[in-house]
């Protein structure tokens, strides 16, 4: 797998503060024009339709697309990221499930678009995951780049895949020690809101579902700081098991095989319920696995 290495931003320097200022400016002259404005959602989107395997013996390929927290930058292991946790909670519904993480550290939605896509696209997915957006923040991409390179990556999987799609918001980076407290925390708390308005809005549009880690990042690590890594900023292998939990959440419903989940339900199923309810959800569109009789 391609590997990449992100140079470490200096967050203290002073050009960093002017850059993001400009950006934090121009994105809400934007939001203002309308140009990045997140479009109405359509009623039945062709995505809307689409499910995983009703035959639980299934071979469900699982594509997850990303930056570290895909590869699981700050987990113990390669096991304990959200992703490698999602395919075992996957492979509960489906025994012979695969996993493909093409997740780079490093990486933007323009690189997932030029480098992760085209392998998606050829091993034909069921389900893909995509988890972007932080890079784009501290790398000082402009919001407009970001929405063309997000709307490509999803109106792409939509019409060249049969894949269900899972996309999570970026967590509120600022509720981390990086970010918190400092001179550039309101700045980047602008544009974590500005990006994930870009990918709610263009996931709305291509049928994907939405799993708002932005809301349960805030409410949860405030109280939990051990969902934070060694590293200050990425998730510690109790925060990769929480974002898998949400992000089953998301892929769960999309599920329609005749076998009940065996031991998937965490601690957490009555919040995500619950915060499905607030985004409007009023549950699965088709029934849940049922238990053989």
């Amino acid at each position: 797998m391609l590997q990449t290495r992100k140079r470490r931003q200096d967050y203290s320097r002073p050009q960093w503060h002017r850059a993001m200022g400009r950006l934090a400016a121009l994105t809400a002259t934007l939001v203002v024009a309308g140009c990045v404005a997140t479009p109405p959602p359509r009623d039945s989107p062709p995505a809307a339709l689409r499910r995983l395997p009703a035959d639980p013996t299934a071979a469900v390929l699982y594509v997850a697309l990303g930056d570290s927290t895909v590869e699981g930058e700050g987990a113990s292991s390669p096991d304990r990221s959200y992703v490698a946790r999602l395919h075992e909670r996957l492979r509960t519904v489906y025994p012979r499930a695969r996993l493909m993480n093409l997740g780079v550290g490093g990486a933007t939605a323009a690189s997932v678009l030029s480098r992760q896509l085209p392998q998606a696209l050829e091993l034909r997915p069921d389900l893909v995951t995509l988890s972007v957006g932080p890079n784009d923040i501290t790398g000082e991409r402009s919001l407009w780049a970001y929405a063309r390179d997000i709307d490509t990556i999803l109106r792409t999987l939509t019409h060249g895949t049969a894949a269900v799609v899972v996309v999570n918001l970026i967590p509120d980076l600022t509720v981390t020690p990086r970010f918190k407290g400092k001179e550039i925390e309101p700045l980047v708390r602008r544009r974590v809101v500005a990006f994930n308005d870009i990918l709610t809005g263009r996931a709305r549009t291509y049928g994907a579902e939405v799993v708002d880690l932005y809301a349960a990042s805030q409410r949860e690590v405030p109280g939990r700081p051990g969902l934070i890594g060694a590293d200050h900023y990425h998730p510690s292998d109790e925060g990769y098991a929480r974002w898998a939990e949400l992000m089953w959440a998301g892929a769960r419903p999309n599920m329609t095989s005749g076998a009940e989940p065996r031991g998937a339900r965490g601690p957490f199923d009555h919040l995500e319920a619950a915060a499905g309810a607030r985004r409007g959800h009023c549950g699965p569109i088709l029934p849940q696995p049922r238990a053989p009789s």
